[in-house]
């Protein structure tokens, strides 16, 4: 486990409203960098939406980066259409993404616990059983 702080990151939802990672302490959240245009990424959506599914009620968060060079309307549509739960952000910049170690390749996803420590890192597509038993293990009630 990485036991690294997560970067203060101010994340834009698709909304125009934000949240900073601070917003998270207290949950065990996902962090998934994502584009439409990345098939892997579009791939792991049903499987990232189950988990958040199975363990948004006992304090789990996920929250969706699309890179910066993914069009808006692109990454509205594929939320809108796929019925995505979670929050969804446009990193338009790509400050967040060099916040987060400059991040490049999608997906990449990090596991943040209840304290604001990242514990994973996953480069491509995470192995689901193995996060979500990561997960049970870091709520509350494991």
């Amino acid at each position: 486990m990485l036991k690294t702080s997560a970067p203060n990151s101010v994340f834009v939802l698709l909304d125009g409203s934000s949240r900073s990672s601070a917003d998270f302490k207290g949950r065990v959240t996902l962090v998934n960098f994502w584009a439409t245009s990345c098939g892997s990424c579009v791939a792991e959506m049903p499987k990232i939406t189950a988990t958040y599914k199975a363990f948004h009620a006992r304090g789990f968060d996920t929250i969706a980066v699309a890179m910066h060079y993914d069009p808006p309307s692109a990454v509205v549509h594929f939320t809108q259409t796929r019925g995505l739960p979670f929050q969804v952000a446009i990193d338009n910049t790509g400050q967040v993404a060099r916040q987060w170690g400059d991040v490049a390749i999608t997906p990449t996803s990090f596991l943040v616990d209840q304290r604001g420590l990242i514990v994973k890192r996953y480069v491509g597509e995470p192995d689901f059983a193995e996060l979500n038993r990561l997960i049970g293990r870091l709520l509350p009630g494991a």
